[in-house]
């Protein structure tokens, strides 16, 4: 519980900081998240005259989520600013310390829409035969590359269903691979010829040299690191990296902008969404239409460019 007889916002924080670090056993990431958006409101606050938590009103609070909002500050901060005084708001109305509650009606701003990384066809392809031709010379680490991103392209797989691959989770006669997904979810995907060609590849050839490296090596994981122990999310994350750091647009360049990319060419081709829903193993349908948006954004994108009345 706050100190009753010091009602300063500054002292209150900490107050409330003590609370969640000691009495909640909230994480240090969570408390540090606390105490720097606190300390801005307080910075905030004082700046407007206000130093006592008595004066701390919902239209100040207002004002400090527009200010953010004003001098450019992502929607996420924003939001997590947002959440971070309402906890304080709340414990200090529990507390005693507030008499009513000025976080109850603060509304965080709705985050603005993100629409996941997506490759061309022709950028995916390129890609895959600078990487058939680094492992046509049989070199192991090329060859287990090639094989990463035919699997990530053509099973549209998570890559910590990637990493969690164990060799006998392949069946190559049927073209299909065992994942296990988000909550323990087992289930079974299809992928195509090309990817099982680079699979094989990389079991004949690849595999066995990188698992010779070390004495540790994992013999049920169908992936390896360089020195031989199964391939880890970010050994998988600094492969694919490499090949997208150069390629033009924005967001993420990892292993899941093929998981989208796959997705999207999916849809694009004509695939039925609820049977992309469970190639990617979505609980909900909802998950998977953020798909269908980037599939419009495309085709207007290909409307305004090619047609003569866009």
């Amino acid at each position: 519980m706050a100190e009753r007889t010091d009602g300063r916002l500054a002292v209150v924080v900490d107050a409330f900081l003590s609370h969640a670090r000691y009495a909640r056993g909230l994480s240090e990431q969570t408390v540090r998240a606390y105490a720097n958006d606190l300390e801005q409101l307080v910075t905030f606050s004082a700046a407007r005259g206000v130093e006592s938590v008595g004066d701390l009103g919902l239209e100040l609070l207002r004002d400090w989520l527009w200010d953010a909002d004003h001098r450019g500050l992502a929607r996420s901060t924003i939001a997590r600013r947002s959440s971070s005084v309402r906890a304080f708001t709340r414990w200090a109305s529990e507390s005693g310390v507030l008499a009513v509650d000025p976080g109850v009606r603060l509304r965080a701003p709705k985050g603005a829409a993100h629409l996941p990384r997506v490759v061309s066809s022709d950028q995916v392809r390129s890609i895959l035969d600078g990487l058939a031709g680094r492992a046509a010379a049989d070199d192991p680490v090329a060859l287990r590359d090639l094989a990463v991103v035919e699997l990530l392209y053509a099973a549209a797989i998570r890559v910590s269903e990637l990493v969690g691959i164990d060799v006998l989770d392949l069946d190559r006669e049927r073209l299909t691979v065992r994942v296990l997904g988000k909550g323990g979810r087992e289930r079974v995907v299809p992928f195509g010829v090309p990817a099982r060609d680079a699979l094989e590849a990389w079991l004949d050839r690849g595999r066995p040299v990188v698992a010779a490296r070390s004495e540790g090596s994992d013999p049920r994981a169908l992936f390896l690191g360089d020195r031989g122990a199964r391939l880890g999310v970010r050994g998988a994350y600094r492969i694919v990296a490499r090949l997208l750091q150069d390629l033009p647009g924005e967001g993420p360049s990892g292993p899941h902008t093929f998981r989208h990319t796959a997705a999207t060419h999916l849809l694009d081709g004509g695939a039925d969404l609820r049977a992309v829903q469970e190639l990617l193993g979505h609980a909900s349908l909802g998950t998977t239409q953020i798909y269908t948006h980037v599939s419009s954004a495309r085709l207007r994108e290909v409307y305004r460019t090619a047609h003569p009345r866009a």
